[in-house]
């Protein structure tokens, strides 16, 4: 009596090929690569006019252009409109390019002024 001769056997047969089958790959090739797209650099920021230093210092003569103290003014409109130094300036770069923060420390308050290439971006009081 041969295993194919009952159905038990012929089941068993069956399930032996599928499974043989489900191992065999027909996939002789690789897969296609992936293209891989550069990011392209940032542009250098631009900006213009006086910038404060580390120190808190002016690099030139603030021009008295801006009426108030608004976003969008540069660093040392601030300066001048303030009247008086700064308490401290931070300078850096971050993402976005030259980003300074400037402090003043007024009587029962502090304000903090963030610029980001020479543009007044936020006040914190």
């Amino acid at each position: 009596m041969n295993a194919t001769d009952t159905p038990r056997g012929l089941a068993l047969v069956a399930l032996i090929a599928l499974g043989a089958s489900a191992c065999i790959s027909t996939e002789t090739r690789a897969p296609a690569p992936v293209p891989v797209v550069a990011a392209a650099p940032a542009p250098a920021p631009t900006f213009t006019g006086p910038v404060l230093t580390g120190d808190g210092s002016c690099t030139a003569p603030a021009p008295a252009d801006a009426p108030a103290i608004a976003i969008g003014i540069g660093e040392c409109d601030l300066v001048r409109l303030k009247g008086k130094p700064p308490t401290d300036v931070l300078v850096g770069e971050g993402r976005a390019g030259r980003e300074v923060q400037v402090l003043y420390t007024e009587p029962g308050a502090k304000e903090l002024y963030f610029f980001i290439n020479n543009r007044l971006d936020r006040i914190v009081k």
